[in-house]
């Protein structure tokens, strides 16, 4: 077992810029690009609580932590370790490592929306254009991201 040390998760705005996030604006909700559907700029992000929403697919949460089990699919006490937020007490850890459950709605969403992608570069190859190596790049992202969303699919249905 062991406890979460609110005080050593990472600064909001420090975090989401090491996920790679590009943070537009200047006030306390920033905007960025949604990692969970590909939205360019629909996810606002509160740079000091770190708190998150995506005007389009409505994925949310409150603080980098949660944020963090959503994006790589980890129960509460591994993302927690992960950020470094986690004290073990020497006990045995009795939860579940389960994600946090991702709506039906949002998975459909962003699995049709991974689907066009595909749909439009594989369109592109069968009528002999050569894709360029962005489309090529995005097509195997496209690929990995069905597969992640059909895993958390899955794991929603336990």
């Amino acid at each position: 077992m062991g406890e979460l040390i609110r005080d050593k998760l990472p600064d909001a705005l420090t975090y989401y810029e090491s996920e790679g996030l590009t943070l537009q604006g200047r006030g306390k909700w920033r905007t960025t690009e949604c990692q969970f559907h590909g939205g360019s700029d629909s996810l606002r992000i509160h740079v000091e609580r770190g708190a998150f929403i995506c005007m389009a697919c409505g994925v949310k949460g409150g603080d980098v932590l949660a944020y963090h089990q959503a994006a790589h699919g980890l129960g509460f006490v591994d993302a927690a370790k992960a950020l470094g937020a986690y004290q073990e007490d020497g006990k045995p850890h009795q939860g579940s490592n389960r994600p946090t459950p991702i709506p039906a709605r949002v998975l459909l969403e962003s699995v049709a929306h991974e689907l066009m992608i595909a749909s439009i570069i594989a369109t592109d190859m069968v009528n002999g254009r050569t894709i360029s190596a962005t489309d090529a790049a995005r097509l195997v992202q496209t690929s990995g991201r069905i597969g992640y969303i059909a895993g958390v699919a899955n794991a929603n249905r336990t």
